[in-house]
């Protein structure tokens, strides 16, 4: 625990402080749920994690980045994933397992990430903000299509695998929110299982 954390526990007293970046992100998601995103200020998050505002740009850049928890993370768990992927492994086999893995949650996350999802496909300045982490995932999977085929990633056939594989999977979220109840993996495997695997020799 860093010295700025350990002063928000003696200056306001009673309640404890976050001490990680996922706790963070539990009150902020919240705060927006509630009062809507566009109304939580940076500000009012802090004073509602019992931190300081210098101790929330530590964890996070941005009101909009807390939304996306540590989605680099994820960017190399994906990366990883796929790079184990068995050689004799067709490749668009190899993208719907990776990407079905890197959409898994943990139990009781379920309700959570719903309200994640929905504020990054439902707000308009988190619409914005995701276009270069969306340009980032669909990279990743260019790498991988890239390097099975010997082509340069920006070749067309990898380019459009990064963004037929996004838009399967975008278009998998947006059932998902509008049908609750309904399964996440299965409705990222239907839609990764419908792309036309052409492109993807091997």
């Amino acid at each position: 625990m860093d010295g700025s954390v350990a002063g928000a526990t003696t200056s306001r007293g009673g309640r404890p402080p976050v001490t990680s970046r996922a706790e963070l992100e539990r009150v902020a998601l919240r705060l927006f749920v509630r009062d809507g995103f566009d109304r939580t200020t940076v500000d009012g998050i802090a004073a509602a994690a019992g931190i300081g505002r210098r101790t929330f740009f530590r964890y996070c850049t941005s009101k909009n980045d807390v939304v996306w928890g540590d989605f680099d993370a994820g960017l190399e768990a994906l990366r990883a994933g796929l790079a184990q992927a068995p050689p004799e492994e067709p490749t668009l086999t190899s993208l719907r397992r990776a990407v079905l893995d890197f959409n898994r949650l943990e139990p009781g996350h379920e309700r959570s990430h719903r309200d994640r999802m929905t504020l990054i496909l439902r707000v308009p300045a988190l619409q914005a903000h995701g276009t270069l982490r969306y340009a980032a995932w669909r990279e990743v999977v260019a790498e991988h299509v890239a390097r099975r085929a010997g082509t340069a990633v920006d070749d067309l056939v990898p380019q459009l695998a990064g963004h037929l594989c996004l838009g399967a999977a975008l278009s998998a979220y947006e059932q998902w929110l509008r049908r609750p109840g309904s399964d996440l993996q299965s409705l990222l495997d239907t839609a990764l299982r419908r792309l036309d695997g052409s492109w993807a020799a091997g």
